[in-house]
């Protein structure tokens, strides 16, 4: 799948995330883990920014200036709608030039729709963009190896890609980063978080 089709199938279903039964709890203390370790508190950026804006409104009290990208025209525009006083870009992270440097950087549940061929370009990309001592947080599939599916249990048909965890740990360090934490966060599942600092 290319990520035109993501920006189609999140564009029907962005009601999953407005019901009031959505967990907006989901992300929130593993954001409050990797801000900890965040000395400098400028621009910060939510990648996949999704339409809820609970990341945004964490990175606002944190005392950062948060910024959002996705690819979905439908979430930009209701997290748009949420935070009016929040720049939002949507793009393709693939192809997107990052506008600025970064304190903090938030690819929760995103980066894994990247084409797997594409997965460890973006994911340095993004760690170029953070300043020195800058944090990045991302959640990943916890699989040993590189791996990619497609699965359609929210609806449409959405592509899921991961580099498996030897394959992520060796680009954080090939990046100059240093690995602070990783975690299975919601095992059995293969849901895991890496927090990487920039060094």
């Amino acid at each position: 799948m290319k990520p035109s089709d993501i920006a189609r199938a999140y564009n029907q279903i962005t009601h999953l995330w407005v019901r009031d039964e959505f967990d907006k709890g989901n992300g929130i203390k593993q954001h409050e883990r990797a801000i900890a370790f965040v000395k400098s508190r400028g621009y910060a950026l939510d990648v996949g920014c999704g339409c809820t804006g609970r990341f945004i409104v964490l990175l606002k009290e944190a005392g950062f200036t948060p910024e959002g990208v996705d690819i979905s025209s439908e979430m930009v525009r209701l997290a748009k709608d949420r935070h009016p006083d929040v720049h939002f870009y949507e793009v393709d992270i693939c192809q997107w030039q990052l506008p600025k440097q970064y304190d903090f950087i938030s690819a929760w549940d995103s980066v894994w729709h990247v084409p797997l061929e594409r997965h460890a370009f973006v994911l340095k990309k993004l760690i170029a963009a953070l300043k020195s001592g800058g944090v990045l947080i991302f959640s990943c599939g916890g699989l040993y190896e590189e791996h990619s599916h497609i699965e359609d249990a929210m609806g449409p048909a959405v592509y899921y890609s991961t580099l498996g965890i030897p394959g992520f740990l060796q680009l954080i360090v090939e990046s100059g980063c240093l690995c602070r934490h990783l975690e299975f966060d919601q095992y059995p599942e293969l849901h895991a978080y890496f927090i990487v600092q920039k060094i």
